[in-house]
Parts: C-alpha cells; structure tokens; sequence
C-alpha cells in the first residue's frame, strides 16, 4: 500500500499537465480578443485582377498590430492565407499548416506566391501567437484573382 505522502505526490504528477493545459487555454482565451475595430484586407492583387503564375500578395492590418507566433502581446496576431478554401477550418483551434493554409509566423506582411492558370480565390486569417484565430475572427474579404 502507498503511502499517502507518496499517492499526493504521483496524483500532483498525474493532475500537472492537465492544469498546465488549462492554463494555457485560458490563457489564450484572454488573449483571443481583438479590437472591435481590427480590419485585416489583401492589399494587391485587387479582386478579379489578371496575375501572372507567381505575383506578390501584400497583407493590411489596421486597428491592431503584427507579432510574430509565439509572441503573446493584447491586440496582436500574425498573417496566414488561405488559397482556395471553400470550406473554413475550425476557428477555435490553431490553424492547420498546408500547402492551401501558408502560415506567417515570421510577423511578414506579404509573400511572392505561385499557382497554376485559372481562377483562384485569396483570404487572409489573422492568427494568435498560438495560430488560433481571435474570439471574433479577423478575417479578409475573400477575393478571386485570374492566373494567366
């Protein structure tokens, strides 16, 4: 039979990561808000504009700041573009990596992207330093460009 001294310690062993998860979670909770005012828009290409197969995708922000993932500062987040997605991911998750969600953890306000001919569709997330989306999300107007 364990001592009791013992069973308080490997159940405090036991108990730690789910507290420190929480933690966490409620941490980003309170950092998930953004300013009613937050405006996140694709600067160029315009919608509907004519690009060749690789063109600069410029980023703007207004009403908060950009940090880089990973920097937990109030009114901050950090860029990721979604080329082509017509079904949004879970917003109350980070955001997952792929070659359809880029994400811009560096803090960049824009990137030189390459797709094949034919109509694509552009829309910028604003992330946390966790890559979870805001508890209202910042997102951009989603815009079509025409590849030649």
């Amino acid at each position: 039979m364990m001592k009791p001294s013992t069973l308080l310690f490997a159940s405090a062993l036991m108990l730690s990561p789910l507290l420190h998860a929480a933690e966490h979670e409620a941490k980003a909770e309170m950092t998930g808000k953004a300013p009613a005012e937050a405006k996140l828009y694709i600067i160029s290409p315009q919608n509907g504009e004519k690009v060749p197969k690789t063109f600069v995708v410029k980023f703007g922000l207004s009403g908060m700041g950009v940090a880089p993932a990973g920097v937990e500062r109030d009114n901050t987040g950090h860029h990721h573009l979604l080329i082509d997605v017509d079904d949004m991911p879970d917003m109350s998750k980070p955001l997952p990596a792929s070659k359809n969600i880029i994400h811009f953890g560096g803090g960049q306000t824009e990137t030189q992207v390459t797709l094949p001919p034919g109509k694509h569709t552009l829309q910028l997330v604003l992330g946390n330093y966790m890559h979870i989306p805001h508890k209202k999300p910042i997102m951009s107007k989603k815009i079509t460009v025409e590849v030649e």
